[in-house]
């Protein structure tokens, strides 16, 4: 299960890192430092010829210990440390795919193969390689399919204590974990004693209406306005709103088409009438093709531009909040459920399969709430 990957050797005058394992270096010029796997975790060995001071040196660094299966100190692998010492960060994305050992290179193609026969979104099957790519990258060169429960048991409890990652990251883990396990070697319930980690219950970030206006007054590019107008105006997600082809504009009945939405669910949204002359002269502006919003050389305007297009707006207006694109999509049920529309309706404009999700815009704009008094103002 241990398998060495990287190997450095650092002269004490080469070393630039500050950092507690820099300092460490310093002091111990012969010390070697090894990244490889200890009892299902990802550490750094750290050898020295013996001396009393570099052992209490080497004690005080951040959770080290004695192997005394490697015969040596080591403390968790994370890129903090490598930086300090010269080993190499650990690659993320195609560069970490392309490291995935031979003996688990075919499980990865087995897994994407099998997200793809399943019909998942390109994002799903992203997520899930990158992730599941991270517990291969490990492993080296020891079969996946050989680890059983309580092994993926320690590896989850590792990338919670010592990688420290966010709640949403682990779920994403072990949901392409569990992806593989289940349904590409299909071990039912293999996941059983796994627990998930608590998510993090947050409020959607919407922005007012007064600065919806005076974001949508500041941009003056015709083509931008247009794409943050039907953002807000429909309550389209940024995937969505790029994806809108001509064909999908019903003028006639006020209605526009949204194919493929989350969950592959065609839906009807209505066309702002406010937006109809303005959009009648952006076609004459534009003559777009096949999209509604293409970009420089044809094609769908990508994700990214249009995020960019919103950032852009919201520092002209000077709105200085910490929100994306989506929070235009927030920003129109919020302001639905304030006008007092159905919860039902605002449901099926967004397009949830299930109206808890809807539910949540409720937190935000309970009105019987807002009106009422803090005893500080009664002082």
């Amino acid at each position: 299960m241990d398998q060495v990957q990287y190997i450095s050797k650092m002269e004490g005058a080469s070393i630039t890192p500050s950092g507690v394992l820099a300092d460490f270096a310093l002091a111990a010029k012969d010390a070697t430092f090894e990244t490889t796997l200890h009892k299902g975790a990802a550490v750094i060995l750290i050898r020295f010829p013996y001396e009393p001071q570099l052992v209490q040196h080497v004690r005080k660094l951040p959770g080290a210990r004695w192997s005394s299966t490697h015969k040596a100190w080591y403390v968790r692998d994370v890129d903090q440390f490598r930086q300090q010492v010269g080993l190499p960060l650990r690659e993320q994305g195609k560069a970490a795919l392309a490291r995935v050992s031979a003996v688990n290179r075919p499980a990865l193609e087995r897994m994407v193969q099998t997200i793809r026969l399943k019909g998942y979104s390109r994002h799903t099957e992203q997520t899930y390689r990158n992730e599941f790519a991270q517990l291969l990258l490990l492993l080296g060169d020891v079969p996946v399919e050989h680890l059983s429960p309580e092994r993926l048991r320690s590896y989850m409890l590792y990338c919670t204590s010592e990688l420290k990652l966010s709640e949403a990251t682990l779920h994403s883990r072990l949901n392409a974990i569990k992806f593989y396990f289940e349904k590409v070697l299909k071990r039912e319930k293999f996941f059983a004693d796994i627990p998930r980690p608590k998510k993090h219950s947050t409020l959607p970030k919407h922005i007012s209406q007064q600065d919806v206006k005076r974001m949508l007054d500041s941009t003056t590019n015709l083509k931008h306005n247009t794409l943050l107008r039907l953002c807000y105006g429909m309550g389209l997600r940024v995937s969505e709103l790029v994806g809108l082809k001509v064909q999908h504009i019903d003028s006639g009945n006020m209605q526009v088409l949204v194919v493929k939405g989350k969950g592959k669910k065609d839906r009807y949204v209505n066309l702002p009438e406010s937006i109809l002359a303005q959009l009648r002269h952006y076609f004459k502006e534009y003559k777009p093709k096949e999209y509604l919003f293409e970009g420089q050389y044809g094609g769908a305007y990508t994700v990214r531009s249009a995020q960019a297009v919103f950032k852009q707006a919201m520092k002209v207006a000077g709105i200085n909040k910490q929100v994306g694109i989506h929070g235009l999509r927030h920003s129109y049920a919020t302001h639905l459920m304030e006008a007092g529309t159905d919860i039902s309706h605002i449901q099926k404009l967004l397009g949830h399969a299930n109206i808890e999700t809807t539910l949540i815009y409720a937190q935000v704009t309970d009105r019987a709430l807002k009106r009422i008094r803090s005893p500080l103002d009664e002082l």
